[in-house]
C-alpha cells in the first residue's frame, strides 16, 4: 500500500467521510470507558483529521501511520493547533510507543488494509500491550459485503484540481478487494495534467475472524455494531464499529 500520489488529494476526495460526526461518535464512547480517558492512540491515522478533532477536545493524542506522505499532511493540518497530536511513523504491526494510552482507536477501515492473518494479530497484541489496564480500543472495518459488492465496480471523484478513478476487484479466494487508482493532477499551468496510478488492497476479515484474534491478543467485552448505531450490524451493513477492552488486572 502506498499514498505517494494520493497523500496531497486524500482530503479533498474523502469529503464523504463525515469526520467530525466519526470523531463526536468516538468521543461520546471514550466518555463512557473506564477509568477515564485522557491519552488516546490513533493507529493508521492517514491525514490526521480524526487525530486534530480529538486532540480538540482535549485529549493528548498519540498518532501513528506508515506512509510518510499522509503523516507530513497531518502534521501540516495539526501546525497551528494550541495543542496537536504527536505524529509517528509506524506500521500498525510494528506499533511501539513510549509510554502506554488509555484509549486506542483506528477510523476509516485502515485495518482492512492488513491482508495477512499475522499482520492483523501482531497489531491487535501490540495494541493490547500499549493499553492500559481497562483501557478500550474501538474501530472500524469495511464489511465483507460491502467489499464483495465492489467486485467490478468503477468510482470516480473530483475536486477542482484533482481527478481520480477508482476500480475495484474481489477475489473470494483470497478475500481481497483490490482498487486500482487512477489519479490526475492539475499542473500549476492549469491547462495539463499529471497522472499517476497507486494500488491497495483490502482484506474482508470476518465477525469471526476479528473476534477470535481480539480475544488471542487479550481483550474481552467485544461488541460489533452497525456503523455508528450501536446496533447489531445488518447483513447489507457496509461498515461495523468494533469495541473491545484490556481487563483490569487485579
Amino acid at each position: 500500500m502506498s499514498y505517494e500520489a494520493l497523500a496531497s488529494s486524500y482530503d479533498g476526495l474523502m469529503c464523504d467521510a463525515a469526520h467530525r460526526k466519526r470523531a463526536n461518535y468516538l468521543h461520546r464512547l471514550l466518555r463512557k470507558c473506564r477509568p477515564m480517558v485522557h491519552s488516546v492512540l490513533d493507529l493508521a491515522c492517514g491525514t490526521g483529521t480524526i487525530s486534530c478533532l480529538l486532540a480538540e477536545r482535549g485529549y493528548d493524542v498519540i498518532a501513528t501511520d506508515g506512509s510518510e506522505e499522509m503523516l507530513t499532511q497531518a502534521m501540516q493540518k495539526a501546525a497551528e493547533m494550541d495543542h496537536p497530536p504527536l505524529f509517528l511513523l509506524q506500521e500498525m504491526p510494528r506499533l511501539r510507543l513510549l509510554e502506554p494510552v488509555d484509549a486506542a482507536i483506528s477510523t476509516l477501515d485502515s485495518l482492512n488494509y492488513l491482508t495477512r492473518s499475522g499482520d492483523l494479530r501482531e497489531t491487535f497484541r501490540r495494541v493490547y500491550r500499549w493499553l492500559r489496564p481497562g483501557g478500550c480500543f474501538v474501530f472500524d472495518v469495511n464489511s465483507p459485503y460491502k467489499l464483495r459488492r465492489m467486485d467490478g465496480q468503477m468510482y470516480m471523484d473530483e475536486t477542482e484540481e484533482s481527478f481520480c478513478v477508482w476500480r475495484t476487484f474481489f477475489s473470494e479466494k483470497q478475500q481481497v478487494c483490490t482498487y486500482q487508482v487512477d489519479l490526475f493532477r492539475l499542473r500549476e499551468d492549469g491547462e495539463t495534467w499529471n497522472r499517476d496510478f497507486e494500488e491497495h488492497r483490502e482484506r474482508a476479515w470476518s465477525e469471526t475472524e476479528l473476534r477470535q484474534f481480539l480475544a488471542e491478543a487479550g481483550f474481552q467485552n467485544i461488541v460489533i455494531t452497525g456503523d455508528m448505531t450501536g446496533e447489531p450490524p445488518t447483513e447489507d451493513e457496509d461498515r461495523w464499529n468494533v469495541y473491545c477492552e484490556k481487563p483490569i488486572v487485579a
